[in-house]
């Protein structure tokens, strides 16, 4: 399902107009995408969690050259599924 398909299923489960329905969807997105860079958990019971978390600096290897790299500490994404999720 992509983005135009979520604003048309929510339009018709919600009885909402697509304009309603996406500036909801909007809406929900930005307010997800705020709270994650802010550092906040968002969490919608028995479907997802998703948090940022700090993965730290570490040492790799250039698969080509064989040569070991340092790899920057980074923030990263995280999504763990509920139980209703399937």
């Amino acid at each position: 399902m992509n983005k135009g398909e979520l604003v048309k299923a929510v339009a018709e489960n919600a009885g909402l107009t697509l304009a309603q329905a996406k500036a909801a969807v909007d809406a929900a997105i930005n307010s997800v995408s705020a709270a994650l860079k802010a550092g906040d958990k968002v969490t919608i019971p028995g479907i997802v969690t998703i948090a940022v978390e700090e993965r730290a600096a570490r040492t790799g290897i250039n698969p080509q050259t064989k040569e070991k790299i340092q790899i920057p500490a980074k923030k990263v994404v995280k999504f763990k599924a509920g139980s209703q999720l399937i």
